[in-house]
């Protein structure tokens, strides 16, 4: 069975924020060399009857799909995380349960992640999409740019905007949700909910009795049935980080706790990395707009993060785009990934070159991340300004 990327989802209201933000954060953790790219799609109306084709399958279209800036690993179609011109934001973790996750192409979580922000207005919206899509075609394939093996997960995801968040956990097409209104919440690559559960698939409690996972006499805990043995304990260190700052939780805080590498929420390990972050600022007031920044790059301790506004007309930034291969990029071609091409954007290649500098000589690269980090705080001083 695959080992699942060790990724940390956050979200945190009022009154543990400030200023009556609610405060989002994700740290994506995928294979060390894989490329992330930060793209904007504008809303739009679609022809009746057209299909959308996602990472292996296609799927009906609908009428209009919203305005979403997607942080996502180059080769596929979906996103590891991302948000909407209406306030909503998506971050989904793989994890492993005790139902084998299917290596027959279907949905792939990330493909949800970007459906669920192109279709729906509210973060219960969204939930709504993602649930209906999940049961009507299922989820699968492989999770990875990897010809010589077949990576599978089943999906979680934090949906949240700017009043409240769900935490839905999915099991094949069987899942659970939970609502999410005030303190810190914090999920990874277990699952986290237990027997707080505001909303099900209708026959999950009757699958779980049909496999022998749950006999209907004890209260039903839905981490403790489909968990594999005792991965549902203890699954995120950063939200005591996070606990200890009650009442003064801020986008930098948020930013400290993704590059806390001690916690282990930073990932650098041999096979994995913190290959993108992305922090997101939600005034409960309406009035206000929304803020979200991303790295683009890997290893936020070696980032700075980049604001992005919805704006009437957002411009298109290259440089954090990889190259764009159409019919003849290897995840299009069966079988797959035979090749793997180089999928480096600029932003990217720039961040090696400030690695290498920072690796060979440290007193230049110290002085390199001084100059980086003041560049972001003059850009979250900006923000908070507007």
């Amino acid at each position: 069975m695959a080992v699942a990327p060790p990724s940390y989802c956050f979200v945190a209201f009022p009154p543990r924020t400030k200023d009556g933000l609610v405060v989002f954060g994700k740290n994506s953790a995928r294979p060390r060399e894989e490329v992330q790219e930060i793209v904007y799609f504008a809303a739009a109306a679609h022809d009746p009857g057209s299909k959308v084709e996602c990472t292996y399958i296609a799927i009906d279209q609908v009428p209009k799909t919203h305005a979403v800036v997607l942080s996502k690993p180059a080769w596929l179609w979906g996103a590891e995380m991302g948000a909407n011109e209406h306030g909503v934001c998506v971050a989904n973790e793989a994890i492993t349960t005790r139902e084998p996750a299917s290596e027959t192409e279907a949905l792939l979580g990330m493909d949800l992640v970007r459906l669920g922000l192109e279709r729906g207005a509210t973060a219960k919206e969204a939930l709504d999409v993602i649930i209906s899509l999940l049961e009507e075609h299922g989820q699968g394939g492989n999770y990875y740019e990897d010809g010589s093996s077949c990576h599978a997960f089943q999906s979680a995801f934090l949906i949240v905007d700017r009043a409240e968040a769900w935490v839905l956990e999915t099991v094949g097409k069987y899942w659970a949700a939970e609502k999410i209104t005030d303190g810190v919440k914090c999920i990874c690559n277990q699952l986290s909910l237990t027997t707080k559960i505001d909303a099900e698939h209708p026959e999950l409690r009757n699958y779980a009795e049909i496999q022998g996972w749950w006999t209907g006499d004890t209260e039903f805990n839905f981490s403790e049935v489909f968990s594999l043995a005792e991965d549902h304990l203890g699954c995120c260190s950063g939200q005591e980080s996070l606990g200890k700052k009650e009442g003064n939780i801020t986008v930098q805080t948020m930013m400290d706790v993704l590059r806390d590498k001690a916690s282990g929420v930073c990932v650098d390990s041999e096979t994995f990395l913190t290959t993108a972050s992305m922090v997101s600022v939600l005034p409960q007031n309406p009035s206000s707009p929304c803020i979200h920044y991303f790295t683009g790059t890997p290893d936020p301790s070696r980032s700075i993060f980049k604001p992005f506004i919805f704006v009437d007309d957002v411009k298109l930034v290259p440089k954090v785009q990889s190259p764009f291969l159409g019919d003849d990029d290897p995840v299009k071609k069966k079988p797959r990934f035979q090749e793997k091409p180089d999928r480096r954007h600029e932003l990217y290649k720039a961040h090696e070159w400030s690695r290498s500098v920072t690796e060979n000589d440290k007193e230049r690269g110290q002085k390199l991340m001084r100059i980086m980090l003041e560049l972001e705080r003059q850009g979250l001083e900006a923000m908070e300004d507007i």
